[in-house]
């Protein structure tokens, strides 16, 4: 990288291929054809037909990868005792499953939603923007093989967190960009990341929140790209750490 181009000066011509997928094509996380409901897919991608503007120059992103389902059984008390549960919300949760369940060490990762003042919601209460959820993943994984700080990075490499109030073409509360932290220990390693991504220009919006109870999504929701062989719209791995 030169020293006059800046990571987030102009969107990446790759970048702008993949978020510049016909909206009528894309989904954004609206129920599927085989969720129980006749409700019409969600609006809110056409509030935001174009790339985001912090959309990197000059990092190229990687491929979407292979999708994969993670269901062999293990002990989950276990796994959380040893601090092996992170949560993370951006954008639509279909393309954050994707992209960490396919780190070496992550045996499962969820679809729900978190941080709203309503129990038990459905997608619709989530949609309608009256329950105060985000969109959000429960990540357990095993710390003898990865740590937290390899999950969270990842995290900050798939989606952009410079973009407030949703993600490529998804616009609306629930699809906001933060880290729900379950101690110290998380919250300040995930504070050290945003510093870092800061000193490289980036103007993060990324929320750091204490966990709250995480509500499992429906189903159908559930790794939803492995099951349709679709691949994410508005989600591409980016090297923004430079390492």
């Amino acid at each position: 990288m030169s020293a006059s181009t800046s990571p987030r000066r102009t969107t990446s011509a790759a970048l702008a291929a993949l978020l510049a997928i016909p909206l009528a094509t894309t989904l954004a996380c609206s129920p599927s054809a085989d969720a129980p409901t006749t409700t019409a897919p969600s609006t809110d991608a056409d509030a935001s037909p174009s790339a985001p503007a912090d959309a990197e120059a000059d990092a190229k992103p990687e491929g979407p990868g292979k999708a994969v389902i993670k269901d062999a059984p293990f002990d989950v008390s276990a796994v959380e005792a040893a601090g092996g549960v992170a949560y993370f919300a951006g954008g639509c949760f279909w393309g954050v499953e994707h992209f960490l369940e396919q780190i070496d060490g992550v045996l499962r990762v969820e679809s729900g939603y978190m941080g709203g003042h309503v129990d038990s919601p459905s997608y619709q209460d989530v949609l309608t923007h009256e329950s105060g959820h985000y969109e959000a993943v429960r990540v357990y994984f095993d710390p003898a093989k990865v740590n937290y700080e390899v999950v969270a990075k990842r995290f900050f490499e798939i989606h952009d967190p410079t973009q407030a109030n949703g993600q490529g073409p998804d616009i609306g509360p629930q699809y906001r960009s933060a880290v729900f932290v379950t101690g110290d220990e998380q919250r300040t390693v995930t504070e050290g990341l945003i510093e870092r991504l800061k000193a490289r220009d980036y103007a993060v919006v990324t929320e750091v929140l204490p966990a709250a109870t995480f509500w499992p999504a429906e189903e159908y929701h559930q790794n939803y790209y492995a099951r349709k062989g679709d691949t994410p719209y508005c989600h591409a791995p980016v090297d923004r750490f430079g390492d």
